[in-house]
């Protein structure tokens, strides 16, 4: 596969990775945290895809196939870690409507 295809499949699975856990965060804000953590699977799932794309630029470089970094591919690497960034606050955000959820139906 081309450098530019794997550094363009590193950015749009990183979107999705970041768009899922976004919808996570609006699904358990209107308490359907079943919903929300099916979101959050998904968006696990983008960033192990993510992730894999990551790795195997890193191999390409690390065998000499890549002389120098683009501004895409540094571009790439941002969306990646925005993407787990939002991914992992999702998560907390989730188990907090939960928390939240829970505790109203309690009193």
């Amino acid at each position: 596969m081309e450098i530019e295809t794997m550094t363009m499949q590193l950015i749009v699975n990183s979107g999705d990775a970041r768009s899922r856990a976004m919808e996570a965060i609006a699904l358990a804000k209107k308490g359907e945290i079943g919903a929300a953590r099916e979101k959050l699977e998904e968006s696990r799932k983008f960033l192990t895809q993510a992730h894999q794309f990551q790795t195997d630029l890193i191999q390409e470089e690390a065998d000499g196939n890549i002389k120098s970094v683009s501004l895409l591919t540094a571009h790439s690497q941002d969306h990646l870690m925005n993407a787990i960034t939002v991914s992992d606050m999702a998560g907390e955000f989730v188990d907090l409507y939960e928390m939240i959820f829970h505790k109203k139906g309690a009193d």
